[in-house]
């Protein structure tokens, strides 16, 4: 019998001065997509030019007082430099920068559709013929956590919870958790400062790289590993596309990785190869961000495509330092998109104390991987 869950949101309490979001924002004039959103929302505003939209934007920030759209979204058959305008108005302004920038890419080729991904670098590019209500009210939500999250405010947190025949499974794992990673954290601290220094003497920068994650329930941690590319690497990801080892079709599922590397250092090469990189995760585990087993928290670029309820399953197990696909899979470059997800999908409607220990038991042999990735 599979296990049921509901699910339980928290609600920050909301600080004086800060913006209320309602209703949508369409630049555009197709009155189907209109037509939908007053649908979702039952209030908005529409703009049949781009040019009228920053200022009324502007003037509808003193006219609603605190109150701003949940959403920005824009037809794609406006000028590339005027969609690339839109969306650097509003990346700097102070208050606008928060709301989600969609791109409709309805009738797009699939050239025009690389040229908006890369010169206009909308927040999501989207098919609203194709989207029904509740797959776009799951990206819209997701997106907004996202951009809460790189402007410093906390987001709204939703989480799945099991029924209350799992919750003392669940406690009997935190438990686990809180035992073995202050233990290993304690037992390691001399291994810890060895690798401190052997990253500080090849390259400048951190010892430790922290990034945003997406974990159980789509929440939203600092996640750390030590550092093992040189600075600023995170910029280069795009010129490095073409050497992504998972040929997703772009429209759905994106993950990212390559063999060999340029970015990485020398001893980031042996820290990853030797997984010695996610030592500090056990941090994580410890303040509840993860656990010692479940499925990989994703990039925010990664998770926000899998909000659709094909791939949303894989997030209803907790974040793991290790897991089912790495036991599996681990080094295996042949591996697809799907056969991830689904191994994560598997994981997460299947976990139990019998299998993390198996996991655990086989991850010391995973360790050494036979690709450098």
């Amino acid at each position: 019998m599979s296990p049921r869950y509901a699910f339980r949101s928290y609600y920050l309490p909301q600080q004086a001065g800060t913006y209320q979001h309602s209703g949508f924002y369409y630049v555009g004039k197709n009155s189907i997509h209109i037509g939908k959103l007053v649908q979702m929302y039952k209030r908005g505003y529409a703009s049949e030019g781009i040019e009228n939209t920053k200022a009324e934007l502007l003037r509808s920030l003193e006219r609603e007082k605190n109150i701003l759209p949940e959403v920005i979204i824009c037809e794609a058959n406006f000028d590339l430099n005027e969609v690339r305008g839109l969306k650097q108005f509003l990346r700097q302004h102070p208050v606008l920068n928060c709301i989600p920038f969609i791109l409709d890419g309805s009738g797009l080729t699939e050239r025009e559709l690389e040229m908006y991904r890369t010169y206009g670098r909308p927040d999501e590019i989207l098919f609203l013929q194709h989207c029904d209500e509740a797959t776009l009210q799951d990206k819209i939500g997701f997106l907004r956590k996202v951009k809460k999250a790189q402007h410093g405010v906390a987001p709204q947190i939703e989480e799945n919870v099991p029924a209350r025949s799992l919750q003392l499974g669940l406690l009997s794992k935190r438990a686990f958790d809180i035992l073995v990673s202050s233990v290993a954290l304690l037992l390691l601290s001399p291994l810890f400062l060895l690798i401190a220094l052997a990253i500080k003497l090849e390259s400048s920068g951190s010892v430790f790289y922290v990034a945003k994650r997406a974990g159980r329930g789509y929440r939203i941690f600092n996640f750390f590993k030590f550092r093992t590319m040189y600075q600023g690497s995170d910029k280069r990801m795009e010129e490095l596309t073409h050497l992504n080892q998972y040929n997703a079709d772009r429209r759905g599922p994106v993950f990212f990785k390559i063999s060999n590397d340029p970015r990485i250092t020398k001893v980031g090469s042996f820290l990853r190869n030797t997984s010695l990189d996610e030592l500090p995760q056990l941090i994580n585990v410890l303040l509840g961000d993860m656990s010692l087993v479940g499925n990989r928290p994703l990039p925010l670029y990664e998770a926000v495509t899998l909000t659709t309820d094909e791939y949303a399953a894989r997030f209803m197990a907790p974040a793991g330092i290790t897991g089912l696909w790495q036991v599996k899979k681990r080094g295996n470059k042949d591996m697809s998109v799907e056969e991830r997800i689904s191994m994560d999908i598997d994981y997460a409607s299947n976990c139990n104390f019998a299998t993390d220990f198996w996991i655990i038991a086989n991850t010391p042999s995973a360790l050494l991987q036979k690709e450098n990735v």
